[in-house]
């Protein structure tokens, strides 16, 4: 943000980790850590949405609690963890083009829309939705793909969708009957869920964050807020997010994903749309709602909290890496020779 912003509110900008200022190879390192964890403890709640959003009127699983059911009892805890492999095969890289598009972004973005005069949350939900969008559009080119494969996987053998024996068996299937074009099924609706869900998150919770500023009292003239009272507001910030986006996205999203993991006839937009409304009427383009608003929430919040905090706490990056270390063990010893199924 422009001087003149950071000035008038000096407390609120000190909340804020400012690009130029941030340790990068923190950010990069510890990063990729954090991506890591975030996904591990996150992914089963993926599963779920998407069980729930390619689910057909003759499934017996019609919500979260008998699709976990479902899986606990077929396959136990592995079950949730389908195509996990591939996932995290490109989510850290994915994530890490996603914040540094997002950050080199937004500074870009606030002095952009400085000239404007807007208030301050309406300049901060302007510049953090650019970014977002930006960001989301540099990312794509590779989640798409990755989101393709995994999605396969995490519905294999359920609702009739075909079985594979892993993220290379998904990969060559997809080839051999749509060729390269067969990972980006999809691929323009992925752009307009994931670039305006991500416009809306950030915007929110730029927006959102200075307004429960200015409810708290906090002016120009005060000291910065102490270190607690600042995640407690950046975590409300994300839950306000992970709501406004995640009710304006999962349409898009459920339309999305059943596009591609469309596993016999390829199946149109349009016909999509018709099934949907033929087995639920408009609801059904809501399935998955609450999974997806938890993750959305939990998603944002768990790393807004953390990468706010890179550079400004020596503890905490020492902290973070044991983290990230201990998360590696696990993951090598007791998931990866069993769960990952690449």
């Amino acid at each position: 943000m422009a001087a003149a912003s950071e000035a008038s509110a000096q407390p609120i900008g000190a909340t804020e980790i400012n690009w130029d200022k941030l340790d990068k190879t923190k950010f990069y390192v510890v990063g990729a850590g954090l991506f890591t964890g975030v996904t591990v403890a996150l992914y089963p709640v993926s599963v779920v949405k998407t069980r729930l959003q390619v689910a057909t009127s003759e499934s017996v699983e019609r919500n979260a609690l008998s699709v976990i059911k479902g899986i606990w009892k077929a396959d136990g805890v592995p079950g949730l963890y389908r195509g996990f492999g591939t996932v995290i095969t490109g989510a850290v890289p994915t994530r890490v083009i996603f914040m540094t598009a997002l950050e080199t972004t937004k500074v870009a973005a606030f002095k952009l829309v400085e000239p404007f005069k807007f208030s301050e949350p309406t300049q901060a939900a302007l510049a953090n939705g650019l970014a977002g969008m930006t960001a989301s559009l540099f990312s794509q080119t590779i989640f798409v793909p990755i989101d393709v494969v995994s999605q396969r996987l995490m519905v294999q053998g359920y609702s009739g969708h075909a079985r594979y024996t892993g993220g290379m068996d998904v990969a060559r299937q997809i080839l051999k009957t749509d060729g390269i074009r067969g990972f980006y099924r999809g691929f323009g609706l992925s752009i307009m869920t994931y670039s305006p869900s991500s416009a809306v998150w950030w915007a929110s919770y730029g927006s959102s964050q200075r307004l429960i500023w200015s409810f708290l009292g906090h002016g120009s003239d005060e000291a910065p807020p102490s270190v607690g009272k600042i995640m407690s507001v950046q975590a409300t910030g994300g839950i306000i997010a992970g709501a406004t986006a995640s009710f304006i996205t999962t349409p898009l999203d459920t339309i999305k994903t059943r596009l591609q993991v469309g596993h016999e006839k390829r199946p149109t937009t349009s016909e999509v749309v018709k099934s949907l409304i033929r087995d639920d009427g408009w609801k059904g383009f809501y399935r998955g709602l609450g999974p997806r608003f938890f993750s959305m929430s939990a998603w944002g919040t768990s790393m807004i909290l953390a990468y706010e905090y890179l550079s400004m706490d020596s503890y905490l990056y020492a902290a973070l890496l044991h983290l990230g270390l201990l998360l590696k063990i696990f993951l090598l010893h007791h998931v990866y020779p069993k769960w990952f199924n690449f």
